[in-house]
């Protein structure tokens, strides 16, 4: 339409026609753009865009360059069928025509206008049928679809008590609360929305998968089945462009006629494959009748159309009325002109906003005639009715009983000779559907939605540990801001308003959070009691005071708190209350020893085994380092490696360690409790000067200290230089390169480097002169690497050495990889004889 110079479209609802027109104006500016819907008119002087309800979008196409027509397939609605097939037979843009609606509709657009070409846009994701599915099976981004205010309600409140709720949509609400739900469930705030079967047209939701509750609704006239372009039509709203979504039915949901809720293979086949029966019939209603009396107006309106493709309208609430105030015959007096006759009709199109049927609905517009018919209703008579219902107060049914006399209201006001001061009157009427739309929203959520149980359900999720958890000052615990329970002391106790499914949900959100939050309760106890204290020289210290000491309990790394006999004369409630909050305070500032309390519950797992569990026993007496000689890794199994590193355990070149223990806070903690009395560098610094003892983590490196993890950084990067030289064949006596650059830049200088890479093996060997007459950059020094030493365990199956003597192969040359010359074994010619007399004098001795 945005590409021609003038257009119209006209929509089957009076929400699409505000999306539309807002994206509209967006584009073309609100000069230029109008809405003309029942209830609201936004008319400027020079607008060329013209966005309508079907009712109210002119029958010949105003004279545009465009004209649209959505969902045109409703023609073959009992209701309002006959408004879209007179609009598809009439409507035309000088330019062009656009008929947008189901590929049902096909025929009968080729049939009626035979000049039409068909173009086809076919969906892009896929729809699958998942079956049946419990409530609580329902997954999330879900629409549940009933055919009854009753069923709505009771889906929402079983939503509400299980899943934290649900928005609702119904066709009864006004397009404000409309969209005001939608953007509840939009948001993410609740996963779930139930809705009549006006959520299958016009609302674009993020819905994943829909679930029908019913099969079968009254339309008007009986209660029938769905048919399948219809539930198409509902579950198409599962998945959006190119994401696959899902329909099925909720188990439970209700019967009818003694059958469960299930869609037939046909149904189901149709639905997926999007293949439907062709409409062979529309509804016609004669579009000019005649005003010459009212016996004339009503036997044009009930005339049989002439064309095979047609079908007369079942009778409207319109023409209902009309036959009903024209039998009673009190408000028909005098209508004996034309003028009149046209009058007397429009009012009688009156649309039942209330839902209550052409009798009620008569007499309001009998009491509407009344007025109108000496001319215009008074401003004052207008203002008092919508004054009385722009009343807020009321539970949803009244909220939406005033809600449809308001939208009555704004329509009587948008009619161009109907109400004095139109304009004031309708803007009054929009001010008041807004208000009420406002609290009719807000009663729909407080009812059916559960704001702290969808919370919870959804912090039980994989990201549970990223929910908002707070402790108030009153001792209160809240989750996003909604409050699940208090702390009594240190236990928590579940708010006492919950439910009995809230308070299970409310348990597990606690039990996820109670170590954090009964840490801030005991922060506060503590900083409120006694101020700020640390740890220091194995007690808790509040500057030069103790507060108390700390004991050993089931073992090193679980401190038994011991209070100062100064506190002795607290009262014994608030002396144990004080007591647990330190336990808890503790607890925390323990956190950074968790891995080696965790390998200290390790020794004593089965799984361990005797030969794991010494290594960890030795680990844990030694603050998580020790020297690999003092390790007895011979008598770990390899396939118990991996339990170790699971562990965090390091298996280095020249020592066991856990990396997660060389940081200032475990080492300053560790020296605080008394259990390592070594010294301990704040910062940890890889490279630190020698001395006397060493802090905990550093091993010797000349006259300096490296810290061990970062030793072992330099002998892996020595040994990936020898492996890569074998790898190329380079395995002369040259033997492989080690640059000093990354120990240089830990700040080790390079004879400390040198004296580091012998504890480790390596041999620095002599530089490589250049050939004589060579230029060019000096070869870089060879280096070699040995074996250390083996790990402590006595090699099984093999003598000792003799006293005095040798082992056999000891003293043999070996190769640079450190395995021994075969050639070297054999005996010197010399030794040869003496051998033999031996074995001779042997033999004699075994014969005697």
């Amino acid at each position: 339409m945005c590409g021609h110079s003038s257009g119209a479209i006209g929509f089957p609802l009076r929400l699409l026609a505000r999306e539309v027109y807002d994206k509209v104006c967006a584009m073309k500016g609100e000069a230029a753009c109008a809405l003309i819907t029942g209830e609201e008119r936004i008319e400027p002087p020079n607008a060329r865009y013209f966005l309508c309800t079907a009712e109210a979008m002119p029958r010949d196409g105003g004279g545009h360059a465009f004209v649209a027509l959505d969902e045109a397939q409703i023609a073959a609605d009992r209701e309002r069928g006959h408004i879209f097939t007179d609009r598809l037979l009439n409507a035309r843009g000088r330019e062009e025509t656009m008929l947008l609606g189901s590929a049902t509709l096909e025929p009968m657009v080729r049939a009626l206008v035979p000049d039409a070409s068909v173009e086809e846009r076919p969906r892009f994701s896929v729809l699958t049928h998942t079956g049946s599915a419990k409530l609580s099976r329902l997954p999330p981004r879900s629409a549940i679809v009933a055919f009854s205010v009753e069923q709505v309600y009771q889906v929402a409140e079983l939503l509400r008590r299980f899943r934290g709720g649900a928005a609702v949509v119904m066709g009864a609400l006004s397009p404000q609360t409309r969209n005001r739900q939608v953007e509840l469930f939009q948001s993410g705030e609740v996963d779930y929305i139930v809705a009549t079967d006006a959520i299958g047209m016009g609302l674009n939701l993020d819905v994943r998968h829909v679930a029908f509750a019913s099969l079968s609704k009254f339309d008007g006239v009986r209660q029938r089945r769905l048919r399948p372009a219809e539930m198409a039509q509902i579950a198409g709203r599962a998945g959006r462009h190119q994401t696959d979504g899902s329909f099925g039915t909720m188990a439970g949901g209700g019967r009818r006629g003694g059958a469960p809720i299930e869609f037939t293979e046909d149904e189901v086949f149709a639905i997926e494959q999007h293949r439907f029966a062709p409409l062979t019939k529309l509804y016609w209603r004669n579009p000019e009748p005649r005003f010459d009396s009212l016996e004339r107006l009503i036997a044009d309106l009930e005339m049989r159309p002439r064309e095979e493709q047609l079908k007369a309208a079942p009778q409207a609430i319109d023409l209902a009325v009309l036959k009903r105030l024209h039998e009673l015959g009190e408000a028909t007096k005098g209508i004996d002109n034309p003028g009149l006759v046209r009058r007397f009709w429009e009012t009688c199109q009156l649309p039942d906003f209330r839902q209550h049927g052409p009798e009620a609905h008569a007499r309001f517009v009998a009491r509407l005639w009344s007025d109108l018919r000496g001319g215009h209703i008074g401003a004052d008579f207008v203002a008092a009715r919508i004054g009385e219902l722009r009343n807020t107060s009321g539970d949803i049914d009244t909220l939406q009983g005033r809600l449809a006399g308001i939208r009555s209201w704004a329509y009587i006001c948008q009619r161009p000779d109907w109400v004095l001061a139109r304009d004031e009157m309708a803007a009054r009427a929009r001010a008041a559907e807004a208000k009420l739309s406002d609290a009719l929203h807000q009663k729909l959520t407080e009812r059916f939605v559960n704001r702290r149980t969808a919370v919870l359900m959804r912090g039980m999720g994989k990201d549970a540990g990223l929910l908002r958890v707070k402790l108030e000052d009153d001792d209160r615990v809240t989750v996003e801001g909604q409050p699940i329970g208090h702390l009594e002391g240190f236990r928590f106790v579940v708010d006492d308003t919950a439910s009995n499914e809230d308070r299970k949900l409310m348990l597990a959100a606690a039990e996820k959070h109670m170590p954090a939050l009964l840490a801030a309760k005991a922060q506060k106890l503590v900083a409120d009691e006694l101020g700020d204290q640390v740890i220091a020289k194995g007690a808790l210290m509040r500057g030069d005071q103790k507060v108390a000491d700390l004991e050993r309990g089931k073992s090193v790394l679980s401190p038994r708190i011991a209070m100062s006999k100064d506190l002795g004369a607290l009262d014994p409630v608030h002396r144990s209350r004080l007591e647990e909050g330190l336990q808890v305070w503790l607890a925390e500032k323990l956190a950074p020893l968790a891995p080696l309390k965790a390998i200290e519950d390790a020794a004593g797992d089965p799984e361990a085994g005797s030969e794991v569990r010494a290594l960890l026993l030795t680990l844990v007496d030694r603050n998580g380092t020790v020297r690999r000689e003092e390790a007895g890794l011979a008598h770990v199994p390899k396939e118990k490696r991996p339990f170790l590193r699971k562990l965090g355990v390091f298996i280095g070149s020249l020592d066991v360690f856990v990396p997660a223990l060389l940081k200032p806070g475990p080492r300053l903690l560790l020296k605080a409790l008394g259990i390592d009395r070594r010294p301990v560098r704040e910062s940890m610094e890889a490279v630190i000067e020698g001395g006397k003892q060493l802090p905990a983590g550093y091993r010797r490196a000349g006259k300096q200290a490296i810290r061990v993890d970062m030793a072992e950084k330099l002998f892996r990067a020595a040994h990936e230089q020898r492996v890569k030289a074998q790898a190329a064949g380079d395995k002369g006596a040259l033997g492989f390169p080690v640059t000093a650059a990354l120990g240089t830049s830990m700040g080790l200088s390079p004879d400390n480097f040198r004296s580091l890479m012998k504890d480790a093996g390596f041999r620095q060997g002599q530089p490589v002169e250049l050939a004589q007459g060579a230029y060019g950059p000096p070869r870089p020094t060879p280096w070699t690497w040995r074996a250390p030493r083996r790990d402590s365990m006595k090699p099984r199956g093999k003598r000792p050495p003799r006293s005095g003597g040798k082992a056999r192969g000891q003293g043999k040359p070996r190769r640079e990889d450190g395995s021994r010359d075969k050639r070297s074994t054999q005996r010197p010619a010399a030794n040869q004889p003496a051998t033999g007399k031996a074995l001779a004098g042997l033999a004699d001795l075994l014969k005697n």
